[in-house]
């Protein structure tokens, strides 16, 4: 029986070497800074779309995610919901992204492809799976919203928003040496399905 392992605390911005550290199967608790990005800011950046200025993304995790954020009676922004989207949607551009920018983690859910645990291999960098249907239990972990960036030009839901976390939990289900425990997975399962066939 495999031991239990034990929580590893990140903070960020994160260094290569904190991430060349992390295997499959570990656990993460996230403290830091943390930004979201979906489809439309992946493919703006991938084509060549910029980050404002003074805003770097160098050791830092992009979050797979459209929170649902409200503002409070102080006008300050509030996160109410923050579950994981579906990743694989990123699979064309996150390679890229990851090397472009100096991104260490990725949190999203359904893993993602070759190209991904490519890049996590070669940039250092980690997929983290986060915990889906745990919306409302994510959104507690954010402690502040520090700022927001191409809301006029995305939308809500297609912003980068720039949040402050406290101990985020994620698991490692790609990292930087080749494993990816998604392949695993789709390997077995096919197994199953020939053997049954």
């Amino acid at each position: 029986m495999e031991r239990v392992r034990k929580m590893n605390e990140l903070t960020t911005p994160i260094t290569e070497e904190q991430v060349r550290r992390l295997k499959v199967g570990d656990q993460v608790s996230i403290s830091g800074v943390i930004f979201t990005g979906r489809d439309t800011v992946h493919k703006y950046l991938h084509e060549g779309g910029t980050m404002p200025e003074g805003v770097s993304l160098q050791g830092s995790i992009i979050y797979h995610c459209g929170p649902v954020v409200m503002k409070d009676e102080n006008g300050n922004w509030q996160v109410t919901a923050a579950g994981p989207t579906t990743s694989i949607r990123e699979e064309p551009y996150q390679a890229d992204i990851m090397k472009k920018f100096g991104v260490r983690g990725v949190i999203g859910k359904g893993g993602m492809g070759p190209k991904t645990l490519a890049g996590c291999q070669e940039n250092g960098c980690v997929y983290l799976h986060g915990i889906g249907g745990a919306a409302q239990v994510l959104a507690e972990h954010i402690t502040k919203v520090r700022n927001v960036y191409f809301l006029k030009e995305f939308g809500s839901p297609e912003a980068v928003w720039e949040l402050e976390v406290d101990k985020f939990p994620v698991v490692v289900t790609m990292d930087s040496h080749g494993k990816s425990l998604h392949e695993e997975v789709a390997k077995a399962s096919r197994s199953t399905l020939e053997e049954n066939l």
